[in-house]
Protein backbone atom coordinates (compact mmCIF):
# COMPACT_ATOMS: atom_id res chain seq x y z
CA UNK A 1 0.00 0.00 0.00
CA UNK A 2 2.81 2.43 1.17
CA UNK A 3 4.66 1.65 -2.27
CA UNK A 4 1.42 2.85 -4.28
CA UNK A 5 0.89 5.75 -2.63
CA UNK A 6 4.79 6.64 -2.92
CA UNK A 7 4.12 6.00 -6.89
CA UNK A 8 0.94 8.35 -6.90
CA UNK A 9 2.63 11.21 -4.99
CA UNK A 10 5.85 11.50 -7.28
CA UNK A 11 3.85 12.18 -10.62
CA UNK A 12 2.08 14.60 -9.00
CA UNK A 13 4.85 16.15 -7.38
CA UNK A 14 6.82 16.26 -10.99
CA UNK A 15 3.22 17.36 -12.60
CA UNK A 16 3.00 20.32 -10.58
CA UNK A 17 6.79 21.26 -11.27
CA UNK A 18 6.54 21.15 -14.91
CA UNK A 19 3.40 23.62 -14.37
CA UNK A 20 4.95 26.32 -12.63
CA UNK A 21 7.67 26.28 -14.64
CA UNK A 22 5.70 26.66 -17.57
CA UNK A 23 4.24 29.42 -15.80
CA UNK A 24 6.87 31.21 -14.85
CA UNK A 25 9.00 30.96 -17.93
CA UNK A 26 5.67 32.14 -19.60
CA UNK A 27 5.79 34.95 -17.33
CA UNK A 28 9.38 35.67 -17.83
CA UNK A 29 8.60 35.66 -21.37
CA UNK A 30 5.66 38.27 -21.59
CA UNK A 31 7.57 40.73 -19.12
CA UNK A 32 10.52 40.87 -21.68
CA UNK A 33 8.20 41.57 -24.52
CA UNK A 34 6.13 44.48 -22.47
CA UNK A 35 9.61 45.83 -21.80
CA UNK A 36 10.82 45.69 -25.13
CA UNK A 37 7.84 47.33 -26.50
CA UNK A 38 7.41 50.19 -23.70
CA UNK A 39 3.96 48.77 -22.66
CA UNK A 40 3.17 49.86 -19.23
CA UNK A 41 5.81 48.71 -16.59
CA UNK A 42 4.06 50.20 -13.74
CA UNK A 43 0.73 51.05 -12.58
CA UNK A 44 -0.63 54.68 -13.71
CA UNK A 45 -1.27 56.99 -11.10
CA UNK A 46 -4.93 58.74 -11.52
CA UNK A 47 -4.68 61.68 -9.02
CA UNK A 48 -1.72 64.30 -9.22
CA UNK A 49 -1.45 66.71 -6.32
CA UNK A 50 -5.51 66.27 -5.64
CA UNK A 51 -6.05 66.79 -9.62
CA UNK A 52 -7.86 63.75 -10.96
CA UNK A 53 -6.85 62.32 -14.12
CA UNK A 54 -7.85 60.64 -16.58
CA UNK A 55 -6.92 57.19 -17.66
CA UNK A 56 -4.97 55.67 -20.45
CA UNK A 57 -7.78 53.98 -21.92
CA UNK A 58 -9.87 56.81 -21.53
CA UNK A 59 -8.22 57.51 -25.29
CA UNK A 60 -10.58 56.35 -28.58
CA UNK A 61 -8.36 54.83 -31.16
CA UNK A 62 -8.35 56.14 -34.12
CA UNK A 63 -5.09 56.59 -35.78
CA UNK A 64 -4.75 56.08 -39.58
CA UNK A 65 -3.34 52.98 -39.97
CA UNK A 66 -3.45 51.55 -36.59
CA UNK A 67 -0.66 51.30 -33.35
CA UNK A 68 2.54 51.20 -34.51
CA UNK A 69 5.14 48.83 -32.89
CA UNK A 70 8.69 50.70 -32.38
CA UNK A 71 12.20 48.96 -31.42
CA UNK A 72 13.17 51.54 -28.84
CA UNK A 73 16.80 49.94 -29.63
CA UNK A 74 16.86 51.06 -33.06
CA UNK A 75 14.76 54.36 -32.80
CA UNK A 76 16.33 57.62 -33.88
CA UNK A 77 14.85 60.93 -33.94
CA UNK A 78 15.75 62.85 -36.30
CA UNK A 79 16.03 67.04 -36.70
CA UNK A 80 16.28 68.25 -40.00
CA UNK A 81 15.89 70.90 -42.64
CA UNK A 82 16.51 74.78 -42.34
CA UNK A 83 19.28 74.29 -39.78
CA UNK A 84 22.45 75.06 -39.48
CA UNK A 85 23.42 71.31 -37.25
CA UNK A 86 20.89 68.75 -38.26
CA UNK A 87 20.62 66.19 -35.48
CA UNK A 88 19.57 62.38 -35.38
CA UNK A 89 18.96 61.45 -31.18
CA UNK A 90 18.73 57.81 -30.12
CA UNK A 91 15.83 56.75 -27.57
CA UNK A 92 18.28 56.79 -24.53
CA UNK A 93 20.29 60.02 -25.60
CA UNK A 94 16.75 61.63 -24.98
CA UNK A 95 14.86 59.82 -22.46
CA UNK A 96 17.81 59.55 -19.82
CA UNK A 97 20.61 62.45 -21.11
CA UNK A 98 18.41 65.65 -20.57
CA UNK A 99 15.74 66.84 -17.93
CA UNK A 100 12.40 65.88 -17.79
CA UNK A 101 9.44 68.53 -17.88
CA UNK A 102 5.69 67.45 -16.09
CA UNK A 103 2.09 69.09 -16.88
CA UNK A 104 -1.06 68.23 -16.31
CA UNK A 105 -2.79 68.89 -19.99
CA UNK A 106 -6.13 68.15 -21.34
CA UNK A 107 -6.41 66.24 -25.09
CA UNK A 108 -9.30 67.50 -26.57
CA UNK A 109 -10.69 65.70 -30.07
CA UNK A 110 -12.95 66.67 -32.84
CA UNK A 111 -14.84 63.85 -31.45
CA UNK A 112 -16.11 64.78 -28.96
CA UNK A 113 -14.44 62.89 -25.89
CA UNK A 114 -11.17 64.78 -24.21
CA UNK A 115 -8.72 63.33 -21.32
CA UNK A 116 -6.61 65.17 -18.66
CA UNK A 117 -3.35 63.54 -18.38
CA UNK A 118 -0.52 63.73 -16.65
CA UNK A 119 2.58 64.12 -18.97
CA UNK A 120 6.56 63.54 -18.59
CA UNK A 121 8.65 64.57 -21.51
CA UNK A 122 11.52 66.88 -23.26
CA UNK A 123 10.93 70.46 -23.82
CA UNK A 124 10.86 70.65 -27.63
CA UNK A 125 12.16 74.36 -28.09
CA UNK A 126 15.46 73.53 -26.08
CA UNK A 127 16.05 70.02 -28.00
CA UNK A 128 15.77 71.75 -30.88
CA UNK A 129 17.88 74.98 -29.93
CA UNK A 130 20.85 72.32 -30.70
CA UNK A 131 19.95 71.91 -34.41
CA UNK A 132 20.12 76.37 -34.40
CA UNK A 133 17.22 76.89 -36.93
CA UNK A 134 18.19 79.00 -39.79
CA UNK A 135 16.02 82.45 -39.96
CA UNK A 136 14.06 81.30 -43.23
CA UNK A 137 12.32 78.95 -40.94
CA UNK A 138 8.75 79.46 -40.68
CA UNK A 139 7.35 76.01 -40.12
CA UNK A 140 8.31 73.01 -38.46
CA UNK A 141 6.68 69.65 -39.98
CA UNK A 142 6.45 66.72 -37.82
CA UNK A 143 6.89 63.53 -39.52
CA UNK A 144 5.44 59.98 -37.72
CA UNK A 145 6.30 56.49 -38.42
CA UNK A 146 3.00 55.90 -39.87
CA UNK A 147 3.71 58.59 -42.43
CA UNK A 148 1.09 60.62 -40.60
CA UNK A 149 2.19 64.66 -40.59
CA UNK A 150 1.43 67.81 -39.27
CA UNK A 151 2.89 71.67 -38.94
CA UNK A 152 2.82 74.37 -36.07
CA UNK A 153 4.49 77.86 -37.03
CA UNK A 154 8.04 77.74 -35.98
CA UNK A 155 6.91 80.53 -32.81
CA UNK A 156 4.50 78.17 -31.37
CA UNK A 157 7.55 75.70 -30.65
CA UNK A 158 9.80 77.72 -29.90
CA UNK A 159 8.22 80.28 -27.67
CA UNK A 160 5.69 78.08 -25.85
CA UNK A 161 6.70 75.18 -23.14
CA UNK A 162 5.79 72.45 -25.57
CA UNK A 163 6.56 68.79 -24.77
CA UNK A 164 8.01 65.55 -26.86
CA UNK A 165 6.30 63.06 -24.08
CA UNK A 166 7.68 59.98 -23.42
CA UNK A 167 5.57 59.35 -20.31
CA UNK A 168 1.97 59.78 -19.40
CA UNK A 169 0.40 59.26 -15.84
CA UNK A 170 4.05 58.99 -14.55
CA UNK A 171 4.04 55.38 -16.72
CA UNK A 172 6.01 54.97 -19.62
CA UNK A 173 3.59 55.10 -23.01
CA UNK A 174 1.97 52.35 -24.46
CA UNK A 175 2.39 51.80 -28.35
CA UNK A 176 -1.21 53.01 -29.00
CA UNK A 177 -0.60 55.66 -27.61
CA UNK A 178 2.67 56.69 -29.36
CA UNK A 179 5.67 55.07 -28.04
CA UNK A 180 8.22 56.21 -28.26
CA UNK A 181 7.32 60.24 -28.36
CA UNK A 182 3.99 61.75 -28.81
CA UNK A 183 3.70 65.68 -28.95
CA UNK A 184 1.64 66.82 -26.31
CA UNK A 185 0.31 70.40 -28.61
CA UNK A 186 -0.90 72.20 -25.50
CA UNK A 187 -4.06 74.24 -26.70
CA UNK A 188 -4.66 72.48 -29.90
CA UNK A 189 -7.31 69.96 -30.88
CA UNK A 190 -5.86 66.09 -30.84
CA UNK A 191 -5.29 65.97 -34.29
CA UNK A 192 -2.08 67.90 -33.98
CA UNK A 193 -0.97 65.60 -31.32
CA UNK A 194 1.61 64.04 -33.44
CA UNK A 195 2.12 60.19 -31.73
CA UNK A 196 5.41 57.94 -32.97
CA UNK A 197 7.76 61.57 -33.79
CA UNK A 198 10.13 60.10 -36.14
CA UNK A 199 11.08 63.69 -37.53
CA UNK A 200 11.18 67.46 -36.51
CA UNK A 201 11.53 69.09 -40.15
CA UNK A 202 11.90 73.22 -40.08
CA UNK A 203 10.96 74.60 -43.18
CA UNK A 204 9.91 77.65 -45.26
CA UNK A 205 6.63 76.04 -46.74
CA UNK A 206 4.17 78.28 -44.86
CA UNK A 207 1.16 76.69 -47.01
CA UNK A 208 2.34 73.25 -45.85
CA UNK A 209 -0.98 70.81 -44.43
CA UNK A 210 -0.64 67.62 -42.85
CA UNK A 211 -2.65 64.54 -43.11
CA UNK A 212 -6.10 66.12 -41.45
CA UNK A 213 -4.89 69.68 -42.89
CA UNK A 214 -5.45 68.64 -46.35
CA UNK A 215 -8.49 67.04 -45.82
CA UNK A 216 -10.16 70.49 -44.39
CA UNK A 217 -9.27 70.69 -40.88
CA UNK A 218 -7.89 73.91 -39.86
CA UNK A 219 -4.21 74.24 -39.74
CA UNK A 220 -3.94 76.32 -36.80
CA UNK A 221 -5.93 73.63 -35.05
CA UNK A 222 -6.44 75.88 -32.09
CA UNK A 223 -8.83 75.08 -29.13
CA UNK A 224 -10.56 77.87 -29.16
CA UNK A 225 -11.04 78.28 -33.34
CA UNK A 226 -13.32 75.79 -35.20
CA UNK A 227 -11.36 72.90 -36.57
CA UNK A 228 -13.16 72.73 -39.72
CA UNK A 229 -12.19 75.12 -42.17
CA UNK A 230 -15.54 76.13 -43.84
Amino acid sequence: MSVRKSAYVVPVFIFLWIAIALLSGGAGRESGRAEKDGVLAEREVRNYQGEKLSSVADFSENSIHGPQRIDREKYRLRVTGLVETPQTYTYIQLVKERPAYRKVITLDCVEGWKVKIHWEGIRLRELLAESRPKASAKVIIFHAHDGYTTSFPVDFIMKNDILLAYRMNQAPLLPERGFPFELVAESKWGYKWIKWVTEIEFSDRVDYKGYWERRGYSNGGSLNEDFFDR
